[in-house]
């Protein structure tokens, strides 16, 4: 696995010694079948791609959050078709783009303590999966919306642009990064809000 610290950008907000999920020839998580919510699995939508000269495979996720649109993290760039993009998150690591389905599922907002279930994808291109507890919810001064949540699980490479999903299979954020510390993995994910503040932030017109 190659983790990738985070340098200043203009695209995303920094914060201490995180790696990204993006996968490359190593698999987190766990192996499974299927994803268990329907809707999910309807919107969900695994990413591959080539780094390193083209000699190492990636892998990541995308899930549909609205008709048409596909969200994914922007560090997955290189494995989405430049002419689908719609754009990329000024503040957020996050890339949107265009998908012919129209399913989306719903939505609502983590909370601390309960359980969650993410997706991503494997080094051999297989579905993984990981559970853990929201651990925090990070809020920016002055702003409504969250800057992040935090679960901890056994995400990892491989999960980066891939939805968290509730108890009642809902889609509760997208995963970005990851931090390892006191023998625990912390996952970083931006919740719903964050994720359609940005959508809406690339159809407003510039004055």
């Amino acid at each position: 696995m190659v983790r990738v610290k985070m340098a200043p950008s203009r695209h995303f907000l920094i914060f201490p010694v995180v790696s990204f999920l993006a996968g490359c020839a190593t698999s987190s998580g766990q192996p499974t079948a299927h994803i268990a919510e329907p809707a999910i699995a309807a919107a969900y939508r695994p990413l591959h791609g080539r780094v390193h000269l083209g000699l190492d495979a990636q892998d990541g996720a995308s899930v549909v959050i609205a008709p048409g649109i596909a969200v994914t993290n922007q560090h997955n760039e290189n494995m989405v078709d430049p002419r689908l993009v719609i754009g990329a998150a000024a503040q957020s690591d996050l890339l949107f783009f265009h998908v012919q389905t129209v399913a989306a599922p719903p939505r609502a907002q983590p909370v601390i303590g309960e359980g969650v279930t993410a997706y991503g994808q494997g080094a051999d291109a297989d579905l993984r999966i990981a559970h853990g507890v929201v651990h925090d919810i990070a809020m920016q001064s002055g702003f409504a919306i969250a800057r992040w949540f935090t679960f901890e699980g056994n995400a990892g490479p491989g999960f980066s642009g891939g939805p968290v999903v509730d108890a009642q299979g809902r889609l509760i954020g997208i995963t970005f990064a990851y931090k390892d510390e006191g023998g625990k993995r912390l996952i970083y994910a931006y919740d719903m809000a964050r994720v359609q503040a940005e959508l809406d932030n690339l159809s407003t017109p510039v004055r």
